[in-house]
């Protein structure tokens, strides 16, 4: 076991003896409800698109909404009105504590200890192309996220969290048969809702796009390259996962031409920061890791990604989705191992060159066909107001 995870299970034990006191001394407040998105690291993804139809629902008129968030995004969302606290700060314990709802996108720490008056909504992050939790093949002895957890702790972390939900939210009928293996949730607890956050996808038009084009000072005549690849669970150093840019961007300036623009987004653990390049100004736009994805995809004519959950989201829009898995037969050999035939039930093809898949790019090759058979099978759920119906089964929950 390492270094980093004992000192980690040391302070939670501290945590756990402390929060449970705290539990203790404050009631549940009936109209609190707490937002977290990864950890802190955004105003984003469901637990935002829930938040935004909660505060416009005359149902929850005169509730208090708290937002966990970590510093420069906090003082973002508070300069508009939110009220926001650090994550792991003690004024997010004394309002988890009390908060009627937790609407959450990710696991939470093991020694969070939920009471029986309050709800816990799990909304998760992506329909998964890798292999979760108990699913995950592992090679004998394997070690997983920068703590060196063994499988059985990891897998067991999940459970932990599991047994506290209330509700999980599943986008399609695939992710409600895999999250009960990987996660060991009850079917019961499953909603069919499809992703709140992508009520924007689908709801998004001409004059939201042109915004969002203005605001990242995107051309408006210029086809745009969305470039999300995932994060590896092998690469990782001290401060966080990183990830090796596998890309010549100066070929794909040369290859895609004066036409396109690219957006370069790396996923919300990436911790490494990417230079600006001079010779690539005007075609390559950074995008920091943490910004809302969601503007990016309505935005963007093509996606390109690895092995990211991205695709299932972007597919929405009915445009060309490109795989980039320049390391393939490492992923899939030494890593977590897929849920799909990758080769025949993604939206799109494969390719390990990358000169091969912009050429394939700049010709128009792909086959809508097969986009929209992926269509009908994951994303039916997402009709524009999920949102609702995942407030609507809340509400008559806390009726029961």
């Amino acid at each position: 076991m390492k270094p980093i995870y004992i000192c980690k299970k040391i302070a939670a034990r501290i945590i756990k003896a402390g929060y449970g006191i705290l539990s203790g001394v404050h009631p549940v407040d009936e109209h609190m409800a707490m937002f977290i998105s990864f950890h802190g690291k955004g105003y984003s993804d469901s637990p935002r698109a829930i938040y935004e139809e909660m505060s416009r629902d005359k149902r929850f008129s005169g509730w208090k909404y708290i937002w966990v968030l970590n510093g420069k995004k906090k003082e973002e969302v508070q300069r508009s009105g939110i009220r926001a606290v650090d994550y792991l700060s003690p004024a997010y314990f004394y309002y988890l504590s009390k908060a009627k709802y937790w609407i959450f996108n990710c696991k939470m720490p093991e020694y969070i200890r939920k009471k029986k008056k309050q709800i816990y909504l799990q909304t998760w992050h992506g329909t998964p192309l890798k292999r979760l939790g108990h699913d995950i093949i592992a090679a004998e002895n394997a070690s997983f996220y920068r703590t060196g957890l063994s499988f059985e702790k990891m897998a067991e972390s999940y459970d932990v969290d599991s047994a506290r939900y209330d509700y999980m939210v599943s986008p399609n009928s695939f992710s409600t048969e895999v999250f009960q293996t990987a996660f060991h949730v009850k079917k019961e607890k499953l909603i069919e809702t499809g992703y709140p956050r992508n009520d924007f996808i689908v709801n998004a038009g001409a004059e939201e796009c042109v915004k969002i084009k203005r605001k990242y000072g995107i051309p408006t005549e210029k086809k745009v390259v969305l470039y999300a690849p995932t994060w590896r669970d092998n690469s990782y150093d001290l401060k966080g996962y990183v990830f090796q840019l596998q890309a010549d961007f100066y070929k794909w300036k040369a290859v895609l031409g004066e036409d396109y623009v690219l957006l370069f987004k790396p996923h919300y653990l990436i911790v490494n920061k990417y230079l600006e390049d001079d010779g690539l100004r005007g075609f390559l736009y950074h995008i920091p890791a943490e910004k809302d994805i969601n503007e990016l995809y309505v935005i963007s004519d093509i996606l390109i990604t690895d092995y990211s959950s991205v695709f299932f989201d972007y597919a929405i829009l009915q445009r060309p989705v490109y795989f980039y898995m320049y390391d393939l037969v490492e992923y899939r050999e030494e890593l977590r191992g897929f849920y799909l035939d990758i080769y025949t039930e993604l939206p799109g093809d494969i390719y390990e060159d990358e000169t091969e898949m912009l050429q394939a790019i700049k010709n128009g090759m792909f086959n809508y066909e097969r986009l929209k058979a992926f269509n009908q099978r994951f994303n039916a759920f997402h009709t524009g107001d999920s949102a609702k119906k995942v407030i609507d089964i809340l509400v008559k929950g806390s009726q029961i």
